[in-house]
């Protein structure tokens, strides 16, 4: 089954640590400068999805993974695969404290999974 976003084993296991601690959570990806252009996780419902916002799929055991309708624009014929990397990203995400942060790691989606997500 084709899907566009998805999380490795340490990001999982980061997002599993994360969900214990402050419950439900939910990522946005928004486009912009620093930190900006990193998935940012919040609990469930904290941040407000717009009308424009654009719900990628599910990670982890149901995390939504949102991503706002500008940068969807450029990034919808990749797959995105969220990683977790050593060092401070921002102080809104909640792996902040843990001295880790999110990232994307991306590649094109292949023609057999592009047709598949746009049915």
């Amino acid at each position: 089954m084709a899907q566009r976003v998805a999380m490795t084993g340490a990001a999982l296991a980061l997002l599993r640590r994360l969900i214990e601690q402050h419950g439900p959570v939910m990522f946005h990806q928004s486009g912009g400068c620093c930190d900006g252009s990193a998935p940012m996780c919040y609990p469930d419902g904290e941040f407000r999805v717009g009308e424009s916002d654009v719900l990628l799929g599910h990670v982890g055991d149901g995390t939504p993974f949102w991503m706002s309708a500008d940068q969807y624009a450029y990034w919808r014929h990749t797959h995105l695969t969220v990683d977790v990397v050593a060092g401070r990203g921002s102080g809104f995400s909640l792996e902040a404290p843990e001295g880790v942060r999110f990232l994307i790691r991306s590649r094109l989606l292949t023609d057999e999974e592009l047709a598949l997500l746009d049915n």
